[in-house]
């Protein structure tokens, strides 16, 4: 195809090529930059996977969510943090990763005991990370706020003075700051993918 457009002659100016053939010419100009022979080769091409050398984490994990409902999905970016540090090739032991999950927001309710029945499943996601290593804080003006005192808490939950603060004292400390956004999916995978 490239020789053919190199004939002599006039050339016709890329803009009015048809789109087949100007998508063509393109693959073709980018697989010869590349140094591939040809098309085919650069559609066989694929992603290359990178084995970043992790180590063990000290991550913060700031949770402040809008419905108590959407805990469960905040918990998937933890999972995302710690499950690949334990599975091989890394296999880190988790009592050597120092996480904390800062709750001050609506999410603060699922910690409640009273609460237990209601947030079963994310109740027992924290407290099998908890029992990890992973620590548990909610902020105590945000307890004051939902009428909470420490004794309605889990017991694997940590009291602390001030969530703002909080984040301060382990980000000058080091921490890398995760903050979780859960949205509410409007479109499905399948259509989009």
């Amino acid at each position: 195809m490239l020789a053919a457009l190199l004939q002599k002659g006039p050339m016709t100016p890329p803009h009015r090529l048809t789109t087949p053939l100007r998508a063509s010419l393109t693959t073709t100009l980018l697989a010869l930059a590349l140094g591939l022979s040809g098309p085919a080769t650069l559609a066989q091409a694929q992603a290359l996977w990178v084995q970043t050398p992790y180590e063990n984490p000290k991550a913060l994990v700031d949770v402040y969510l809008d419905h108590p409902d959407k805990m469960g999905a905040a918990l998937y970016w933890l999972r995302s943090l710690v499950n690949p540090l334990v599975e091989a090739p890394y296999s880190l032991l988790p009592e050597d990763m120092d996480i904390i999950v800062l709750l001050h927001g609506t999410e603060l309710v699922t910690v409640a005991k009273k609460n237990e029945a209601r947030y079963e499943d994310a109740v027992q996601r924290m407290r099998y990370y908890a029992s990890q290593g992973v620590k548990f804080k909610v902020c105590g003006l945000a307890l004051q706020d939902f009428g909470y005192r420490r004794e309605d808490m889990q017991p694997f939950i940590e009291v602390t003075p001030s969530a703002i603060t909080e984040l301060v004292h382990w980000q000058n400390r080091g921490y890398a700051l995760v903050t979780p956004t859960v949205t509410e999916k409007k479109v499905a995978t399948d259509s989009i993918r």
